[in-house]
């Protein structure tokens, strides 16, 4: 997903947020100015990154954070599950808890506001604009030997686990692989953060290769890649995967809750509304 002019202001406000140092943002202007048309927002990010830890050394931690979310998530897990359970159809209502979960965005949002989040699950339901694409997925679910989870945020990944018990509750023969990202960064789920919340229990768990987030094709590990490349079925989830993979001639279904104008607009919908699309080949 190509940066326009918008998203690269708002790229650059952010990190002026992050730092005032005119040598630093000089740099990241200078980056903004020389993107190639195929350069993401995780792209820039990931050069962003580089080039404050070469100016100030290691950027600082969401770890405290992440735990945070993920406790937060943890506490809620058993609840939730009883509520998939007791749904008419256990795996749509678990597909619909997991993109609640998008919402603990530090990358697209500058606050994260708890009291929002939790009333998400007040409205999570499956709502008409999504039924064909959720229809489409299960039911290539049910031809599929292999499935790809490209996960996002740290919390959501507690109700990715959920949506994965369903997933092989109701396809037990499908083998499940779960992408993270490969190093730290911002509060998106890492190995570590995976194994916390017992993810590992659901699928295999390998990682991107980079401290990237996104999914962004030429910096992969060589596993990951694979994984990609090979699945029967893959679904991404967030803003930063959907803007990393989208346009490059693949079948991804993508789930996320629209967080910025660039994606209200071009989803016609008002902050935080809920998205399943389905992209083809």
């Amino acid at each position: 997903m190509r940066v326009i002019e918008s998203c690269a202001e708002c790229l650059y406000d952010k990190q002026r947020h992050l730092s005032n140092d005119p040598q630093y943002l000089a740099e990241v202007r200078e980056i903004l100015e020389n993107r190639r048309e195929e350069d993401t927002s995780p792209y820039m990010v990931y050069l962003f990154s580089k080039a404050y830890e070469k100016r100030f050394g290691r950027s600082a931690s969401y770890r405290e954070i992440k735990k945070k979310y993920n406790n937060l998530v943890l506490s809620m897990e058993d609840s939730i599950r009883k509520k998939i359970e007791q749904a008419a159809d256990p795996l749509t209502e678990a597909l619909v808890y997991a993109r609640i979960g998008n919402y603990i965005d530090f990358g697209a949002m500058n606050y994260v506001d708890d009291e929002t989040f939790l009333a998400l699950f007040d409205d999570a339901g499956v709502h008409q604009r999504d039924r064909r694409t959720v229809a489409s997925f299960i039911r290539q679910c049910s031809q599929a030997k292999s499935f790809l989870l490209i996960t996002d945020n740290c919390g959501e990944i507690v109700l990715d686990k959920l949506f994965l018990e369903q997933l092989k509750k109701r396809f037990p023969d499908m083998n499940i692989t779960i992408m993270v990202r490969g190093a730290e960064v911002l509060n998106d789920a890492t190995l570590e953060d995976a194994e916390y919340v017992g993810l590992d229990k659901t699928g295999m768990i390998i990682t991107n290769g980079d401290a990237v987030a996104g999914t962004v094709y030429e910096l992969l590990s060589d596993e990951a890649k694979e994984a990609l490349d090979n699945a029967d079925l893959i679904l991404a989830k967030g803003q930063g995967n959907y803007e990393s993979l989208c346009r490059q001639g693949r079948h991804i279904f993508y789930s996320f809750l629209c967080k910025c104008d660039l994606f209200m607009a071009r989803f016609d919908v008002p902050r935080l509304t809920g998205i399943f699309t389905e992209e083809f080949e």
